[in-house]
C-alpha cells in the first residue's frame, strides 16, 4: 500500500508539473527599464515557482493593442500593464475580465489585500502594481550655473536655452503647464476643468511648442538627453533614475510638479490563458515582489507593506526610498492625476491636442 500511495503522489507530481509546462501567461508590458523590472520582479520568480511560462512582449501603449484584440475577437494577451486612466476606461467599455479581490494575496500580518493597497489600487477590472510620475528632468551638464527648478524653468527657453522633449498627448502636458504658469497643484483640475482653463494651458505650450521634440515611447526621454537633441524632459521618473543611476549619465531630476499615477495589471475579455493569468496576478501583485520591483526602478508600491521592504538599488548598497515619488519629501509639490477628469474628457483634450499639434 505504501509503494502505491508514493508511486502515486509521484505520478500526480509528474502529471502538475506537465501540465504546469503546457500553461503560459502572455503579458504585454511597456519595454525598457519599466518592462525589465517587470521581468526580474514578476515574470522569473512566477516561472520558478508555478512552472508556468511568462512570454513577454512591449508596446509604446499596452491600452490600445489591448483594446483593438478584443474588439476584434482575437486575444492574444494574457496580462497587460496599463494606466489607471485606461483601466477604468477599458473596463467601462466592457473590454476587461473582473478581477476578484479575493485572489489577491494578504500581507505578513494577516491584513486583507484591499486594505493593504493604497485607495483606488485594486478596482472591478485593476489591481496596481506602482505609482509613477512624471517629472521634469535635465542633464546637468547643459546648465552651468543657474538650475531647473520647477516647472515653470521648463517653459522659459531664455534662462535655459535648448530644446525640451514632452510625451506626445493631452494628458500630464495640460497640467504640467498650467502649474508652469502658477496655478497651485491643488487647483489645477478646478482651472482645467472650464474653457478658458484649457485655452490658458494651451497658450503656455505655445510659447514653447516649437522647441519640443515629442515623444511617444518611454525610453525616448533618456535617449534624446543622452544624445544632447535635448536639454531637458519631461517624462517618466523610473526611466530617467535608471539612466543616471544605472547608466552614469548625469540626469537629474526635479520634483516640484511632480504628476503621480498608479499603473498595473489589467486581463483582456477573452484572455487564452485565464486562470494562469489570475495566477500571475496574484502573485506579482503580493507585497515581497511589489517591493523587488521597485529595487530596479524607481516607481513606489501601492502596497502599505510593501513600502518597508524595499532596500537597496539593485546591485548597489545604495537605498532606493529616497527617489521614490511617494518619498514624503518629494511629495510636496505634487500633483495626483485625477481619474475622473480623465476618463470624462480624455477624448476630447486629446483631439484638441492633436489639432493644435498639427496646426
Amino acid at each position: 500500500m505504501k509503494r502505491t500511495l508514493i508511486l502515486t503522489s509521484a505520478l500526480v507530481a509528474i502529471a502538475s508539473g506537465a501540465y504546469a509546462q503546457d500553461k503560459e501567461v502572455n503579458l504585454l508590458s511597456w519595454g525598457g527599464a519599466y518592462g525589465n523590472s517587470h521581468v526580474e520582479a514578476y515574470a522569473k520568480p512566477f516561472e520558478a515557482k508555478t512552472g508556468i511560462k511568462v512570454k513577454v512582449a512591449d508596446a509604446d501603449n499596452p491600452a490600445t493593442p489591448i483594446k483593438a484584440q478584443v474588439e476584434a475577437g482575437n486575444v492574444s494577451t494574457d496580462v497587460a500593464s496599463v494606466e489607471y486612466a485606461d483601466a477604468v476606461r477599458l473596463c467601462d467599455e466592457g473590454l476587461l475580465e473582473p478581477i476578484d479581490a479575493s485572489i489577491l494575496v494578504p500581507a505578513a500580518d494577516g491584513t486583507g489585500a484591499s486594505a493593504d493597497f493604497i485607495e483606488g489600487a485594486v478596482t472591478d477590472c485593476f489591481v496596481g502594481t506602482d505609482v509613477y510620475s512624471m517629472i521634469l528632468a535635465y542633464d546637468d551638464s547643459k546648465f552651468a550655473d543657474a538650475k531647473p527648478s520647477g516647472a515653470a524653468d521648463f517653459f522659459d527657453t531664455a534662462k535655459f536655452p535648448g530644446k525640451r522633449t514632452m510625451r506626445k498627448g493631452a494628458k500630464f502636458n495640460l497640467e504640467f503647464a498650467l502649474m508652469a504658469d502658477g496655478v497651485p497643484a491643488a487647483e489645477v483640475y478646478q482651472v482645467l476643468g472650464t474653457p478658458e482653463g484649457v485655452d490658458r494651458a494651451f497658450k503656455k505650450l505655445d510659447s514653447i511648442k516649437k522647441d519640443v521634440i515629442w515623444w511617444e515611447a518611454g525610453a525616448q526621454p533618456p535617449q534624446l538627453l543622452a544624445d544632447g537633441e535635448v536639454s531637458m524632459a519631461y517624462a517618466f521618473n523610473g526611466r530617467i533614475f535608471n539612466a543616471a543611476q544605472g547608466e552614469g549619465k548625469p540626469f537629474k531630476i526635479v520634483w516640484d510638479g511632480q504628476i503621480y499615477e498608479m499603473e498595473g495589471w489589467v486581463i483582456p475579455k477573452g484572455a487564452p490563458n485565464l486562470e494562469a493569468a489570475k495566477e500571475f496576478v496574484a502573485f506579482s501583485t503580493s507585497p515581497e515582489p511589489q517591493a523587488r520591483a521597485a529595487e530596479f526602478i524607481s516607481y513606489g508600491p501601492p502596497r502599505k507593506s510593501a513600502a518597508a521592504l524595499v532596500g537597496n538599488i539593485n546591485g548597489t548598497d545604495v537605498p532606493m526610498g529616497p527617489n521614490l515619488p511617494t518619498t514624503a519629501d518629494n511629495m510636496k509639490a505634487a500633483l495626483g492625476s485625477n481619474l475622473d477628469f480623465w476618463v470624462d474628457h480624455d477624448a476630447e483634450l486629446n483631439e484638441r491636442f492633436n489639432a493644435w499639434l498639427a496646426s
